[in-house]
């Protein structure tokens, strides 16, 4: 849920921007798009009436530049909608590498931090309706500490004993506005042709409106970080926040207030190596524990879920805060069979076994024979941190370290990654990748981006053997 699970970030964006009220109603959020794309539209014309008689290189130049202004124009008006419509467009922004020009998925990326906050008023009201008198109980800080698609959260003392709490709020009418939104989006998306219309992205889409629903269960939300909670508890290298039922309804969820750092702040990078190194390798473990442990993954890998409460590099540990639970998704044990099977591929670095572990999956049983060595070809790359120098000769040179652990920042894996991507998958087969992976690489990628800002090193391979022996 972007940053609004963030105790940290207080409130980047201006206090005069702020909405009083949301467009819930399919109406009036079906006409502020029309406007929009009319307004984007009649833009393009103008753009290629105008560079009718220029060279392609103008016309190319041009055309990228209004691409980019229109797509910051329609990112900025769906973001003051809010709902899950923005939710949607901050997906496509993780994923629009695989079918969108550069210049839509650099706007979409805007909605994660570029949202504005419902007005304190409104929230009160909402506050008001769902909490009753308890709300009295309560001093609650009128500025967020964090806005997103579908709430934001505002920080709070319990009068009777101090007890310091968030309160992430859901915006009123989003829920119901669901699949409306998504029939908005899923139109603007076929009128545009961004996307290409397959039976693999009508998957994915469902997939979406899955999961959107799953995040504005918060009772479902509250019981998920609890059973994390439980989980983690015992573990010094790990924070939960503790659920206040006190102050829970359908429309508020309410848990302690946990103080850190973000992950790419200034003092993160200036720690110490092997505390840097320690950080990345908890936020690997949790990765690698969900999917063969746990069978269930937090699949949002936003930066603004996670928080790092430093230690004083002796005698307390640095400690990853754990956040927000309402992208949790599970999964069906014949797909998670198979991720591991292309897991333990990787760990040996064998091409053959990583085709032969594909079988068993819908999407890859389906796939002509010819088309998996290149898919085989990228995940060999994409598992490239559980081999290891003597397993894998295909690795960088410096990609390991004397003491084999794996280098992230100096391997360049997400770009490598990427790039044999777009060399290898280029069938159609490939157009929209498949729904349930695109959700379980949210994670990795998350754990991988992760470890590349801190600049750690991290044996994942010893990590991981224990599953796999």
């Amino acid at each position: 849920m972007s940053d609004a699970s963030n105790p940290n970030t207080r409130n980047k964006h201006k206090q005069h921007q702020t909405l009083d009220k949301l467009q819930t109603s399919s109406f009036d959020r079906r006409m502020s798009l029309a406007k929009a794309s009319l307004r984007a539209g009649s833009r393009w014309a103008s753009v290629n009436a105008g560079t009718i008689f220029s060279s392609q290189e103008d016309k190319d130049r041009k055309r990228k530049q209004v691409m980019s202004e229109e797509a910051h124009y329609l990112a900025h008006e769906i973001g003051k909608l809010k709902g899950s419509i923005v939710k949607i467009g901050q997906m496509m922004a993780l994923y629009g590498e695989h079918f969108l020009p550069n210049e839509v998925t650099e706007a979409l990326h805007s909605l994660n931090n570029d949202t504005m906050a419902l007005s304190w008023s409104a929230i009160e009201q909402q506050l008001k309706i769902e909490l009753g008198d308890k709300l009295n109980d309560l001093v609650v800080d009128h500025a967020p500490l964090g806005t997103a698609s579908l709430a934001q959260v505002h920080r709070a003392v319990r009068k009777s004993d101090g007890l310091e709490i968030v309160l992430k709020v859901q915006y009123p009418g989003v829920a119901a506005a669901i699949d409306s939104d998504l029939g908005l989006f899923r139109n603007m998306l076929k009128f545009t042709r961004l996307v290409p219309q397959t039976r693999e992205f009508d998957e994915w889409f469902d997939e979406v409106s899955e999961m959107m629903h799953r995040e504005v269960n918060y009772p479902m939300e509250a019981a998920t970080t609890e059973r994390f909670y439980e989980r983690l508890k015992d573990d010094p290298r790990y924070i939960v926040p503790q659920i206040i039922h006190e102050y829970c309804t359908t429309g508020v969820l309410c848990m302690t207030f946990e103080r850190g750092v973000p992950i790419n702040s200034a003092v993160m990078l200036s720690l110490p190596q092997s505390r840097r190194d320690k950080l990345g390798a908890a936020s690997i473990e949790i990765a690698v524990r969900e999917l063969f442990e746990w069978d269930e993954m937090q699949t949002d890998p936003n930066f603004g879920n996670y928080l790092i409460r430093l230690g004083d590099g002796k005698d307390i540990p640095d400690k990853t805060i754990l956040l927000d639970f309402g992208a949790i998704r599970g999964f069906d044990p014949n797909l998670l069979k198979v991720a591991r099977a292309l897991i333990a591929a990787g760990y040996d670095h064998n091409k053959d076994q990583m085709i032969e572990g594909m079988q068993g999956y819908t999407f890859f049983d389906q796939m002509p024979h010819g088309t998996k060595p290149a898919m085989a070809d990228v995940f060999m790359m994409a598992t490239e941190p559980f081999s290891s120098p003597a397993t894998n000769p295909d690795a960088p040179a410096d990609a390991f370290d004397a003491e084999g652990r794996y280098v992230w920042k100096q391997s360049m894996l997400h770009s490598r990654v990427m790039k044999q991507a777009a060399e290898s998958m280029s069938s159609r087969f490939f157009s929209v990748p498949p729904k349930e992976f695109m959700f379980i690489s949210r994670k990795f990628i998350g754990a991988y981006t992760f470890m590349t800002v801190i600049d750690a090193r991290t044996d994942v391979r010893a990590m991981i053997t224990p599953f796999l022996k």
